[in-house]
C-alpha cells in the first residue's frame, strides 16, 4: 500500500494553510514540518504531502492523478468537500455514490487552490 501522496505547489503557505484546516476533518496532523515539504497523517491511513518541486521548475497538475482522502462515514465525506469548497477549492462533482445500484462507494471530488485533484471517500453501508 501507499505510505504518502506528494502535491506539488506553486504557493506553498496557501497550500500549508488549505490543507491544515481540510485535514484536520479526519483528525490529520502535520508528521514533517519543513520549508519546502510538508505531510500530514492521522495513522488511521497513509499521508498527504505538498512540496515545492525538487528541480526549482513550477508545478504542474498530473493528467489523470488524483489524491484519495479516506473517511470513516459518509457524512465526513460530506465535510470534507464542504470544508474545501469553503476554502477555495473548485468543485468535480459533489457527494454521492458512485459505481451503480448495489456500489456502496460514496465520494466527492475537487480541486485544491493549485489544481490537484482529490476525493474524498467512503465505502460501506450508509
Amino acid at each position: 500500500m501507499l505510505g504518502y501522496v506528494s502535491l506539488g505547489t506553486n504557493d506553498f503557505e496557501r497550500a500549508r494553510d488549505f490543507y491544515d484546516d481540510l485535514l484536520a476533518v479526519v483528525g490529520a496532523k502535520r508528521v514533517w514540518d519543513s520549508d519546502s515539504f510538508i505531510a500530514w497523517s492521522n495513522a488511521a491511513a497513509g499521508g498527504l504531502a505538498i512540496a515545492k518541486p525538487y528541480d526549482g521548475e513550477p508545478a504542474t497538475v498530473g493528467n489523470g492523478v488524483m489524491a484519495a482522502i479516506a473517511a470513516p462515514d459518509r457524512a465526513t465525506v460530506d465535510k470534507i468537500y464542504e470544508k474545501a469548497i469553503a476554502l477555495g477549492a473548485a468543485d468535480e462533482g459533489g457527494p454521492g455514490l458512485r459505481g451503480g445500484d448495489d456500489s456502496t462507494f460514496y465520494a466527492a471530488y475537487f480541486r485544491d487552490p493549485d489544481g490537484n485533484k482529490l476525493n474524498a471517500f467512503y465505502m460501506g453501508p450508509a
